[in-house]
């Protein structure tokens, strides 16, 4: 008796010391491996400053470049003005970047009229070593002798000027400009200053970057500074004056806005510094104010900056990796894609003057086309609660507004870029099993009316062409289309992305015990079938690429059209346009050699049409291998994984190893295009933690991880998931599995389910350098509808 108690107690001393191990293996703080500065350059896109997640208010320095959609860029640029509402990773025109704040150590001669008001005429160097950018925080010193760096709350940053000249006789000055990144201010915006506290409040209406109609943003801007005020006023174009107090100012002529805006100087005082806190609102300069002063009372720079830390703390703490014998450039790579993926869309709850409602309201979905992908699957994992938030503003907008968006920025209607993709964003809630709030009904009569009615600007929401859908049973090059209006372009893209929302919506559907509803959209979910061309060959350079069988575009008496499969693709030189315009091809931002593989529901069927997996297989590895498909676009993310409905996942495995870090890397540059609201960050992420999701399907493609292991805490049920690896090299040369377990028992399918982030489950990966069997069979294959049916949702 006394040896079992001496044998349990040494069994559970053991267990202890296991326990205790683990926990420190994964107890460190994830932020110091956060670099928001990736993507800052070479077309990434990204807002590098300070935010909350989702936040608002999004405070950094703004530069001129060719490419500041997300405001700064380290491309040798010059900074003109700091400001506070921003976007990331978006395309098209620079987006938001209202009221920018610009300081001057003093103004030449003394005089107010010595310092520069245009933003042309402003700009200033800075110097790229004094860039500071981490979670709630961005700094950077200016070769004028200022030292600036700021945070957020939800609807406020608040801005620290040091002038730091040492110049006891120095009045320093900063102005607020009336413009907004692309220039788009309309007419009549105003702006005031109180003389005695020099308090700025005001308000511009301006243009969207990627949709239409406008937006009015209000601003209201107090200042705290050790030196007193010395005076103020507004300017006009290039003077300056303190005798007024308020402008009203047009637009401007010849395109280009007339400079406008105000101005504070303050007396002169060695080494001074001013606090600027800028609140912002859609609402009104009231609603700007009460935001500043509710949200930052006391002016407390350490104080906010402290609580976004907090914040991003905890948004970021579910998800753990082992970082034993790992370089912190891979952590950095991956901590860093996870944080992008907050960044937007962005929390606009109490800011919606369009109309009035209890319910979220979030906005910045550039663009849901992109985010279903990657993006708001992940969000789902990390962050259920705010995705719950978002299905009921993508629901209530529908509700106020007719239609689901597919894109959306600065309370306007974003471009469609193909189907009706919120569609999926709500199927991948629904079996995934959230809830949160949700109406359900309302959702699905929401995507319904994707499937069912066509909306008159269908370039804005919705689809177009439903008539020729419904009786020809795809999209016809050249539709006539009566009903609604938008570009006759991209028939084969917008066919194949229809195809894959209807089965998104007969997902719901048989969820909700809807079933002439699931048999009606599974089987329109088959329409992709009629613009396969089995015959058509594609040729690359002149030489034929020796596959037979692609889609082609169809005409409205059903004979075949013609687009030659590798335009628009990687390679072509042509300069073919496949994008929003009226001459545009007939797939949208890539080839149709690239959306052959676009049937993410049917994959069994697709693999059939396209000669099977062994020939499947070589289509997929010619377009890898000959560069046709670009990972700096989302079209090419899940053909990185297909390899697993062919029986190959160590080729998935290996294309995943060679695109991170080859395309991604923790620089400034580092991205392969535009971070698209953090889709890349989110395609870093999943591949590095070994589980790539299949959008609206219950599905996680099986790779090994980056890392020798992960712990994943369920927000939802606060279980603790954990993928460990047997046999891992950070040299990253074994990486294939040869076998698996699943909660101790042997497990062989090349996928997983939802599950297993909310039940707390281990898998156990042994790995190889060579592929094995594993997860090879048939019965080891993800699910297609014409195989399995449609999925239900996790309970």
């Amino acid at each position: 008796m006394a040896r079992a108690l001496t044998l349990l107690s040494l069994s559970s001393l053991l267990s202890s010391l296991a326990t205790a191990a683990s926990n420190s293996t994964f107890d460190y703080d994830v932020l110091q491996y956060v670099d928001s500065l990736i993507g800052s350059a070479n077309g990434g896109n990204v807002f590098p400053g300070a935010s909350l997640p989702y936040g608002m208010a999004k405070a950094v320095a703004d530069t001129n470049s060719e490419s500041n959609q997300g405001g700064f860029t380290l491309d040798g640029s010059n900074i003109t003005g700091f400001s506070t509402l921003h976007d990331s990773g978006t395309g098209g025109s620079p987006s938001l970047g209202n009221f920018a704040l610009f300081p001057y150590a003093s103004c030449e001669n003394d005089e107010i009229d010595g310092c520069k008001y245009p933003k042309l005429e402003r700009p200033v160097s800075f110097d790229e070593s004094s860039v500071k950018s981490s979670p709630g925080y961005f700094g950077v010193s200016l070769s004028s002798g200022v030292d600036v760096d700021m945070t957020t709350s939800q609807h406020a940053s608040l801005f620290r000027f040091n002038f730091t000249s040492g110049n006891s006789s120095a009045s320093p000055l900063l102005l607020m400009d009336l413009t907004d990144l692309s220039d788009s201010r309309q007419d009549n915006a105003t702006i005031d200053v109180d003389e005695s506290t020099g308090r700025m409040t005001g308000s511009g209406v301006f243009l969207p970057s990627f949709g239409s109609g406008k937006y009015q943003a209000f601003f209201c801007t107090d200042f705290k500074s050790s030196a007193d005020i010395r005076d103020n006023g507004i300017f006009v174009n290039t003077r300056a004056t303190s005798e007024a107090k308020s402008l009203k100012i047009s637009l401007g002529i010849n395109g280009y806005p007339l400079p406008g805006g105000a101005w504070v100087r303050f007396k002169p005082e060695a080494d001074a510094s001013v606090l600027a806190r800028v609140g912002v609102s859609f609402i009104s300069e009231a609603q700007a104010c009460s935001n500043a002063e509710s949200e930052i009372p006391d002016f407390d720079f350490d104080a906010t900056h402290s609580a976004a830390v907090s914040l991003w703390q905890e948004k970021l703490s579910p998800i753990r990796v082992s970082r034993e014998g790992i370089n912190d450039t891979i952590l950095t790579n991956f901590y860093s894609g996870i944080y992008r993926t907050m960044i937007n869309p962005q929390n606009y709850t109490g800011e919606n003057p369009l109309w009035k409602s209890s319910e979220p309201y979030f906005d910045s979905f550039y663009c849901i086309w992109d985010l279903f992908r990657s993006q708001l699957p992940f969000i789902t994992l990390v962050d259920p609660t705010t995705v719950t938030q978002i299905i009921r503003s993508l629901v209530d907008t529908q509700k106020h507004l007719g239609w689901l968006p597919d894109c959306r920025m600065s309370l306007c209607k974003g471009y469609t870029q193909g189907g009706s993709n919120a569609d999926n964003v709500i199927a991948d809630a629904y079996v995934k099993g959230l809830d949160g709030g949700i109406d359900w009904e309302a959702a699905y009569a929401a995507v319904q009316k994707d499937a069912e009615e066509e909306p008159y600007d269908w370039s804005n929401e919705g689809r177009g062409g439903l008539q020729s859908w419904k009786s020809l049973n795809y999209i016809p090059v050249q539709d006539l289309d009566y009903v609604g209006f938008g570009t006759m372009t991209r028939s084969v893209s917008r066919t194949l992305e229809y195809s894959y929302n209807d089965y998104a919506i007969a997902q719901i559907a048989s969820g909700m015990n809807k079933t002439d509803d699931a048999e009606k959209y599974a089987k329109t979910s088959a329409y992709w079938q009629n613009i396969f061309k089995k015959d058509q060959k594609a040729y690359l350079n002149g030489t034929d690429t020796g596959f037979t069988g692609f889609f082609q575009p169809k005409y409205l008496n059903q004979t075949w059209g013609y687009q030659d499969p590798l335009e628009c693709s990687n390679l072509d030189t042509s300069g073919s346009i496949c994008s929003l315009q009226n001459t545009a091809g007939e797939t949208f931002e890539s080839s149709i050699f690239e959306y052959q593989f676009f049937v993410p529901h049917d994959m069994a069927t697709l693999i059939t049409f396209l000669g099977g997996a062994s020939s499947f297989v070589k289509r997929l590895d010619y377009m890898h291998d000959k560069e046709i498909t670009y990972i700096g676009n989302e079209p090419a993310f899940l053909t990185v994984y297909q390899y697993h409905y062919a029986g190959r996942p160590g080729k998935s495995a290996s294309r995943a190893h060679y695109y991170i870090p080859e395309y991604f890397s923790p620089t400034a540059a580092g991205l392969p295009g535009n971070d698209d609201s953090g889709t890349m960050g989110a395609f870093v992420a999943m591949s590095m933690i070994g589980l790539f999701p299949n959008p609206a399907q219950n599905v996680y493609f099986i790779i090994p991880p980056f890392f020798p292991s992960v712990q994943y805490t369920s927000p939802l049920t606060s279980k603790t998931s954990t993928i460990k690896t047997i046999n891992f090299d950070a040299s990253y040369e074994n990486i294939y599995i040869q076998s698996a377990t699943l909660d101790g028992k042997p497990y062989t399918k090349n996928w997983i389910d939802y599950s297993f982030f909310t039940d707390g489950q281990e898998l156990v990966l042994t790995l190889g350098r060579n592929e094995s069997t594993w997860g090879t069979h048939d019965a080891d294959l993800p699910p297609s509808v014409s195989t399995q049916g449609v999925d239900q949702p996790s309970k």
